[in-house]
């Protein structure tokens, strides 16, 4: 029983705080105090966690005092329904449409979450767009899948091939968070010390590297 209480309660949870935290990891533009992190967990420093970023420096993160901590775990397009509310980071290609670098799945509960089509720093000229999915469908001639999305103001097609990573949300756990995990930071806040300060950690599980 109490099992089964701690786990209704930390879904709870997940989902009140996502709802709140979640546009950190997917906003348009940071503000102008705070920055993205990516990078792999080098070590822990007290209650500090030090990360080696994408570029080679090192990033010493200082959490808020109810941190969320928020896992990515492999997905796969058969997931992936109408109606269901995604995000894809994309190369725009020659005939408008967008080739996917990835996609993950959002959970209900962060539905709406950095909703629209603007520029992303995952790759050079990489787009992200957040949206509502319409339909998959099978192209004739085209390596994958393709997924129309709508947004408040737009619309897209987005290319989903083999090579896309396909990820989606699940509640992860501090403990996880130890030297070698990798980890995406949406909006760090920079401190006088130079310290970088999170709410929020999103980490790849089983050795994901969160393709965001």
């Amino acid at each position: 029983m109490n099992k089964i209480i701690h786990r209704t309660l930390a879904g709870l949870m997940f989902g009140a705080i996502s709802i709140a935290t979640s546009a950190q990891a997917q906003t348009q533009t940071p503000a102008q105090d705070t920055v993205r992190v990516r990078g792999t967990v080098e070590r822990i420093d007290g209650a500090d966690i030090v990360i080696k970023t994408r570029e080679g420096a090192e990033a010493v993160l200082t959490l808020t005092d109810h941190p969320l901590f928020v896992a990515i775990v492999k997905s796969t397009m058969a997931d992936i329904k109408p109606g269901m509310f995604v995000g894809a980071t994309g190369m725009p290609q020659a005939d408008g449409t967008q080739k996917a670098v990835e996609v993950h799945i959002f959970p209900e509960s962060m539905r709406g979450t950095g909703e629209g089509h603007y520029d992303w720093d995952l790759k050079p000229q990489s787009k992200m767009t957040n949206a509502n999915v319409d339909k998959s469908e099978t192209i004739a001639g085209v390596d994958g899948q393709m997924l129309s999305v709508t947004y408040k103001g737009g619309e897209k097609k987005v290319l989903v091939t083999p090579e896309t990573a396909v990820v989606t949300y699940t509640t992860g756990d501090r403990a996880d968070i130890k030297p070698g995990i990798r980890v995406f930071i949406g909006a760090a806040r920079k401190l006088p010390d130079g310290h970088l300060q999170t709410a929020r950690i999103t980490y790849g599980k089983d050795g994901l590297n969160p393709p965001m």
